[in-house]
């Protein structure tokens, strides 16, 4: 009996969900890991201060931990929103903040947009303790306007491994970009203003929220497919791919480039855990930890972690 067109998109669905992108193997989906009171977040970016104290700072605001499993809230990120932001989100409100600590000091890129289009923006702030409200805004970094093929959003420092800085950035339009900074400023190098392409997926496909991580002589590069923000209709999930430089190529464990709609998926929805993704990777004194929000069946937004390790051929696994 022939199989209609819709069945037939339902099987390819299931199939591919099963062996990744363009035949990549992924990974099982696994449960988040317990973490208790306050976990509604969205895109998570973690930092431990030198007092053990783990801070989440995420476009929902900020929450706070000692252990890594109880939260509670811990205020707004910015004090005050830069004024700047208004001009690219109506709401006055930053997204996807991403938090590291480097040359003395904590330092934060964030975007300004708004849903569905690519007139955004990327900023820079920095902050000598990185508690929320402390932290300094020192202006915009990288924009995109309606005319361009990018989106300047999910912006992620990542220092090489010879101490250059880089920017990755992108979501849908043509995918994943990487330009380099000045650490003196924080902002694109004048003396190169190469935007590189890291990723991209053909259409209906998306890629989004990249984020590269440094391990066992690789750089990750951690991304977000699908869709996100529809709630537990979501269909987000956490793919990665890796390069021996910053700048690529980043193929996937089938060896297919990420720029080529490759990406090997290593965590997706199981029962109540709908579209992970929004994902940044933090290195704990136990080892790396994935932090990403999913969706509970209420459509609310809520924070996952779980244990990254790492097989046998240098693949991250989720635990």
């Amino acid at each position: 009996m022939a199989l209609c067109h819709g069945a037939i998109a339902s099987l390819l669905a299931i199939v591919a969900s099963v062996i990744g992108v363009h035949g990549a193997p992924a990974q099982a989906a696994v449960g988040p890991g317990v973490v208790t009171g306050d976990t509604i977040v969205h895109d998570p970016s973690m930092l431990k201060l030198g007092d053990g104290r783990y801070y989440i700072y995420a476009t929902t605001g900020v929450v706070t931990s000692t252990d890594r499993t109880k939260f509670s809230n811990a205020g707004a990120i910015f004090s005050t929103t830069p004024s700047w932001v208004r001009s690219y989100n109506a709401d006055n409100q930053v997204w996807a903040p991403d938090v590291s600590f480097h040359g003395g000091k904590y330092l934060m890129y964030y975007t300004a947009s708004k849903f569905a289009t690519n007139t955004s923006a990327i900023g820079f702030a920095s902050s000598s303790t990185g508690k929320p409200g402390s932290w300094k805004d020192q202006g915009i970094v990288y924009t995109s306007k309606s005319s361009d093929d990018y989106n300047a959003i999910d912006g992620n420092l990542v220092v090489d491994g010879g101490g250059k800085w880089w920017l990755a950035f992108g979501s849908f339009w043509s995918g994943i970009k990487l330009i380099q900074l000045d650490p003196g400023t924080g902002k694109q190098l004048s003396s190169n203003t190469a935007r590189y392409s890291l990723a991209s997926r053909p259409y209906p496909g998306a890629v989004e929220a990249p984020f590269i991580q440094q391990a066992n002589g690789w750089y990750y590069l951690f991304v977000s497919f699908d869709a996100c923000c529809k709630g537990a209709s979501s269909t987000y999930k956490i793919a990665v791919g890796r390069a021996r430089s910053v700048t690529g190529p980043y193929l996937d464990r089938a060896g297919v480039d990420m720029r080529n709609g490759g990406g090997t998926v290593i965590q997706s929805g199981l029962g109540s855990m709908h579209g992970p993704g929004g994902q940044s990777v933090f290195r704990d004194g136990d080892g790396d930890i994935l932090v990403y929000h999913y969706y509970d069946d209420r459509g609310d937004a809520r924070l996952g972690i779980n244990r990254l390790s790492y097989d046998g051929s240098a693949w991250p696994v989720v635990q």
